[in-house]
C-alpha cells in the first residue's frame, strides 16, 4: 500500500487519466521501462500518499520523474522541493530528468537508472 487511503479515489482516476494522456517524453521512458525491461517492474502514474509520480520501480523504492518545461518556475520548484522532501521521508529514492534528457539523452537516463537500481 503507498496510497493514502482518504484520497486514493480521486487520485486513482487522475492517474488513469494521465497514463492515457503521456506526454512524448513520458511515452518514450515507459517504452524503455515497460515489462521489466530494467530488471524490474515499473509502474506508471502511480499514487503514493497524497501523490501521483510519474514512475515507480516499487521493489527499489525509485520514484522517476519526467519534467516538462513548467518545473522550472519557482513555484513549482518549491512544490516540486516538498513533494520530493515526502516522498523521501517515507522511504523513497527520487530522480528527475528533463523531457529533453529522456527525448535526446536516453541512454545516459537508463544507465542512470540501472547505476541506482544496481545499489
Amino acid at each position: 500500500m503507498t496510497a493514502d487511503p482518504t484520497t486514493y479515489d480521486l487520485l486513482k482516476e487522475y492517474a488513469i487519466s494521465n497514463r492515457k494522456n503521456m506526454t512524448e517524453a513520458e511515452s518514450v521512458f515507459w517504452s524503455l521501462v515497460k515489462n521489466k525491461a530494467l530488471g524490474e517492474k515499473c509502474l506508471r502514474q502511480h499514487v503514493v500518499g497524497e501523490y501521483i509520480v510519474d514512475f515507480l520501480f516499487r521493489k527499489s523504492k525509485l520514484v522517476v520523474e519526467i519534467d516538462g518545461g513548467y518545473h522550472q518556475t519557482e513555484e513549482q520548484q518549491g512544490l516540486d522541493a516538498i513533494r520530493t522532501e515526502w516522498l523521501e521521508s517515507s522511504g523513497f529514492s527520487v530522480i528527475r530528468f528533463t523531457n529533453e534528457q529522456v527525448l535526446f539523452d536516453s541512454d545516459n537516463v537508463i544507465n542512470k537508472i540501472k547505476e541506482v537500481l544496481s545499489k
